[in-house]
């Protein structure tokens, strides 16, 4: 039996490490905050919590949109430069969120408030804008940094030592920010924009100048001109409108609805419904990374022979069954500070703490199923522009599912947030069961299929 050993993160160039640091520096800032985003501008700060959701869903399809940017910066400009330029943009607009109340009266009285949306709901969804599109740009950049300092044979291990430096970094971050927070609320976001001015140096000081940046410039220029013709436009628009293409993609919207839950809904729920302290969420957060850092590798490993879209609707079911967890716990009202002794508290802690493991585990098995199937429902010059569409179907998902939780508990219909929930699971897995008949078995995962080559290619013209 092979025996795992650092042997696995061993060999790589200096700058994979710098930038796997730079990783695990930046969503350590990123887990100080975001369990307390919605606690803090909600409860402390009184913004309406479909206002918070609004302004979070913004966040996330602005970053989707800073990422295209960074894309193609990264090509043109180069990786370094976007990724320091990005983190220091980021140091700003992320501490911009410890301000927003100032922020906010320096709003001119000439703006129209949109009804219902204070001065203090608009400017915390402008930073909330801004930061996402700056924050954006850097995923593209560290990526493509990362596979052009690795070689086909370790790019998969370079990408699996980004991940665990990821989630490191999250859950670090929630226990961290969970104690800080209740000693001073707004020091999380000013640390999260510092994390971001930490990461901006140590790239601009230990990535070397040109690292990542060795293509054949004469290949980048042609590619870019070919990018620019109304002909290599026409071709990214027919892959990514592919039939099958969009049913995957609406299928990850129907997921990252139940994404959203985790920073928007849950938080109020642990700690307006069951009163735990901020040290005390930030804490029970770490479920989290812990189960993604010990169950991403074994589990994604013993469904190896399923079909994907099997493999997608036991997530789906996951997700529902997190769902319930939560609505369990949203029963109870306890005030802060009763204590975790109760009874009743030690209940809706073990029904959040359920929540986030199920859907974790969802989680764990849906993001390398989603992607691996989509990346083979189209030729390899159609991957990346397919691949994307789960990234821009996320967004928007997460956009939706904050908004939609926001408006459930600002309208006291909490309880009817997580049965609906549950449904949208049910429509997930009746969409994943109709979009399997028409993909092949190879396409789905099931190589050693002994009816794979029967079964023709489905037409996605």
């Amino acid at each position: 039996m092979h025996r795992p050993s650092l042997d696995a993160v061993r060999g790589f160039d200096r700058a994979v490490y710098v930038v796997a640091l730079g990783q695990l520096i930046n969503v350590f800032g990123g887990g100080l905050v975001y369990p307390f985003a919605t606690v803090h501008f909600h409860l402390q700060v009184g913004i309406a919590l479909s206002v918070v959701g609004l302004g979070l869903g913004a966040k996330s399809v602005s970053t989707a949109a800073g990422t295209a940017v960074g894309g193609l910066l990264a090509d043109v400009v180069g990786r370094k430069p976007v990724m320091v330029a990005s983190m220091a943009l980021s140091a700003v607009a992320l501490a911009a969120f410890a301000f927003v109340p100032e922020i906010a009266g320096a709003v001119p009285s000439t703006i129209p408030v949109t009804t219902g949306v204070s001065a203090l709901g608009v400017a915390f969804v402008g930073v909330c804008v801004a930061s996402g599109f700056v924050r954006g740009l850097y995923t593209p950049a560290s990526h493509a940094m990362t596979a052009d300092l690795t070689d086909a044979a370790e790019r998969d291990r370079g990408y699996a030592l980004l991940k665990v430096a990821n989630n490191v970094g999250f859950g670090a971050g929630f226990v961290v920010g969970g104690a800080l927070y209740s000693v001073a609320s707004v020091a999380v976001f000013v640390a999260d924009g510092a994390t971001s001015a930490v990461v901006a140096v140590v790239i601009l000081l230990f990535v070397p100048r040109g690292a990542g940046d060795d293509d054949d410039e004469r290949a980048a220029a042609a590619d870019s001109e070919a990018a620019a013709s109304p002909g290599a436009l026409a071709a990214w628009w027919r892959a990514a409108t592919r039939p099958r293409v969009l049913a995957l993609a609406g299928v990850n919207v129907g997921f990252a609805v139940m994404y959203a839950q985790m920073q928007t809904t849950v938080p109020i729920v642990a700690k307006e419904g069951l009163g735990l302290t901020a040290a005390q969420l930030g804490t029970l957060y770490v479920v989290n990374p812990v189960t993604i850092v010990v169950l991403q590798i074994p589990l994604v490993d013993a469904i190896g022979g399923w079909r994907r879209t099997r493999g997608l609707a036991v997530s789906a079911c996951f997700w529902a069954v997190a769902m319930l967890a939560a609505w369990g716990a949203d029963l109870f009202r306890i005030p802060e500070g009763a204590g975790l002794a109760t009874p009743a508290v030690l209940l809706g802690v073990a029904l959040v703490g359920g929540h986030l493991f199920l859907r974790t585990v969802g989680e764990v098995l849906h993001s390398p199923l989603a992607s691996a199937l989509m990346s083979d429902l189209g030729s390899a010059t159609e991957r990346g522009t397919q691949l994307s569409m789960l990234e821009v179907a996320k967004r928007l998902g997460i956009g939706l599912g904050s908004f939609a939780g926001g408006l459930f508990f600002d309208y006291g219909m909490s309880g009817l947030l997580w049965p609906t929930l549950v449904a949208v699971c049910g429509l997930v897995v009746v969409a994943l069961l109709w979009l399997e008949r028409s993909v092949t078995p190879v396409e789905n995962g099931a190589v050693g299929d002994a009816t794979a080559a029967a079964v023709e290619p489905a037409s996605d013209e």
